[in-house]
């Protein structure tokens, strides 16, 4: 389990910097919005790898080849429109939201590599499936949360910086993703 644990921290990490982002650059983010944050990075985190061990070999060339380019290319989206939202506001603030459909393109992007690590699950025997998505969704729920209240309590941050920060942390790690994915990093 220990094991577990540690792919279920370093899969969390990107997730975790995304909810530091939403906490900082939403308005009156409180521990509800870190709840719902964190509800959608843990369930995501925690089904990608069951399906990734659901897909097994037969396609595992397929997801480590489109993975990294749909990571990017998500966040990547998500982080020029924060940009350009917080430049186009000018000096004031503006209320930024947290929908539903924009948690889960964050949440899917950030767990497209728990994919990845769910086929190799298949190949491992010795790992009990269902306790081990269930112990990387707990943990990844559990940092994200701890995350998005702690980017909440930066003070002194307007919205317009924070959006500009953010858009570019949220594109960052796109392009991180896809170097890795490429084998550049």
């Amino acid at each position: 389990m220990l094991n577990i644990l540690l792919i279920g921290a370093g899969l969390s990490m990107d997730a975790f910097a995304v909810a530091v982002t939403n906490g900082l650059t939403i308005p009156g983010y409180r521990c509800k919005h870190a709840a719902v944050t964190a509800a959608y990075f843990g369930f995501f985190q925690g089904l990608m790898p069951l399906l990734g061990w659901l897909l097994g070999s037969t396609v595992s060339h397929i997801i480590s080849s489109w993975g990294p380019y749909v990571s990017f290319f998500l966040l990547a989206f998500i982080g020029v429109k924060m940009l350009l939202e917080a430049l186009k506001g000018g000096g004031e603030e503006r209320e930024a939201s947290l929908s539903h459909g924009r948690l889960a393109v964050m949440a899917v992007a950030t767990s497209l590599d728990a994919l990845a690590v769910g086929v190799s699950f298949a190949f491992m025997p010795d790992v009990s499936l269902v306790p081990a998505c269930l112990l990387i969704a707990g943990e990844t729920f559990a940092i994200c949360f701890a995350g998005g209240l702690l980017g909440a309590r930066v003070p002194g941050i307007s919205t317009k910086a924070a959006g500009v920060a953010g858009g570019l942390v949220l594109c960052g790690i796109g392009v991180k993703l896809l170097l890795e994915g490429i084998g550049v990093l």
